[in-house]
């Protein structure tokens, strides 16, 4: 039996960059991703911030609990701007954005550089403001902010988000369903404000999770799923988003910090979703 044509058989159902062979292209309905980019699409790199002191302190980290950056941190968050400075990946980003907690906000300051727009022979635009953004924030921790976990586990115990997604991590903070619709409407008013456009995010674990969820087809993505999911310290997760589509290009990219290490990259895990509109309890991110 031969081989198949290129461009024909399941390699077409993945987008595999291949000339259509006389036997055609599948159908739209079959095809699992888009072929090419999406017109018009903005694209979102959420960028999760640098080893904070709350991380390795265990304290809440809210508005009170945010100490910002370790000196661990500033040293993977400049590991990534080295990378971009050297590749100009991100280059020219019409916008940045940050959550409203110290460790986010750093991070932003720190990329900033390395997203000016570079014009003719070595001439470089100006740094993007970096645009603070409640809605970026972790979660909100309300009475439970500042407080190391075992205070949080004594006054508060767990909120059990496993079965009850609804109910708050503290009075006067988020639950976990409350906090992935917050994040997936921030994210989606950011997309439609720069369609076409560049976007740097300096925000949180939880944010990348809760973008997920809300973002690909997941069974009860914003109704209480959760992922649990490993995104590294000055990692990037990347979105391209069309018109009532968000594509997932990439997720935990943090390929620099190994490079910074002096140990081999280890390659970021590449994804291609399409989907329609649609970090565990007590883990601080």
């Amino acid at each position: 039996m031969s081989d198949p044509a290129p461009g024909g058989g399941f390699d077409a159902l993945s987008g595999a960059p291949r000339s259509v062979a006389s036997g055609g292209a599948p159908p739209a309905g079959i095809r699992t991703v888009p072929v090419g980019p999406v017109e018009a699409a903005a694209r979102l790199v959420l960028v999760r911030h640098g080893e904070a002191v709350c991380n390795v302190s265990g304290v809440c980290g809210g508005r009170v609990g945010c100490q910002g950056l370790t000196e661990r941190g500033v040293g993977q968050v400049e590991a990534l701007r080295h990378r971009l400075e050297s590749t100009g990946e991100l280059a020219g980003a019409r916008a940045l954005y940050a959550s409203e907690l110290p460790r986010a906000i750093e991070t932003a300051a720190l990329i900033a550089p390395a997203l000016r727009s570079r014009g003719p022979g070595r001439s470089r635009g100006p740094e993007p403001p970096v645009r603070r953004d409640c809605g970026l924030c972790e979660l909100h921790p309300g009475e439970a902010d500042g407080l190391t976990w075992n205070e949080f586990a004594v006054r508060f115990g767990d909120p059990g988000w496993d079965t009850t997604p609804d109910h708050p991590i503290a009075p006067g903070g988020e639950s976990w369903t409350g906090f992935v619709r917050r994040v997936a409407a921030t994210l989606e008013t950011l997309a439609a404000r720069h369609a076409g456009e560049l976007v740097v995010v300096a925000c949180h674990a939880g944010v990348v999770e809760a973008s997920m969820l809300a973002m690909l087809p997941i069974v009860g993505g914003r109704d209480g799923a959760r992922l649990g999911l490993a995104t590294r310290h000055a990692s990037m997760t990347t979105w391209e988003v069309g018109e009532a589509a968000w594509r997932l290009v990439a997720y935990n990219d943090a390929s620099h910090l190994e490079r910074s290490a002096g140990v081999e990259p280890v390659e970021p895990v590449v994804l291609d979703e399409s989907a329609g509109p649609g970090e565990p309890a007590v883990q601080q991110a």
